[in-house]
């Protein structure tokens, strides 16, 4: 349960999805410097762990997609970010399209809801990071003094 509520941080009372998009954006800062296979390579074990964790969590609780599991805005946020070398501004507009594309759910984005445990709880988010990364790497293309 800990690696489902990014260590805790979904049992936050006020928006529990944004605190935990939150916390991909800590990791992208953290990691940003790395190379895009290292990165990639932790985006991949945050979310097969994050399967697993969402999976038991949901298993625990005895409750569909649990409002404090966010380790799947974790990894949607860090798919928003991920190799985009965004900093400052870019960082938070990233933010903003992430959170905007995981709320309206545009498709596919709500139809991955539909697959069961944690593989659907993943997956939505990380289509919304994927609509969310797209639209950065746009405005970023852009508007070059964004980033």
């Amino acid at each position: 349960m800990a690696l489902a509520t990014a260590g805790g941080v979904g049992f936050t009372p006020v928006a529990p999805g944004t605190a935990g998009a939150a916390v991909g954006v800590v990791i992208y800062l953290m990691v940003s410097g790395w190379s895009l296979q290292a990165q990639l390579a932790l985006l991949l074990a945050i979310v097969v762990i994050g399967v697993w964790a969402s999976t038991e969590t949901e298993r625990h609780l005895n409750v569909e997609d649990p409002g404090p599991v966010v380790i799947d805005e974790v990894a949607g946020q860090f798919v928003t970010l991920i190799a985009t070398g965004a900093s400052g501004l870019g960082v938070a507009i990233g933010f903003g399209l992430f959170r905007f594309f995981d709320i309206v759910k545009p498709p596919p984005v709500r139809q991955c809801e539909a697959w069961h445990g944690g593989t659907g709880i993943m997956a939505d988010d990380v289509m919304a990071g994927i609509y969310g990364h797209l639209a950065l790497r746009t405005l970023l293309w852009a508007i070059p003094g964004i980033s």
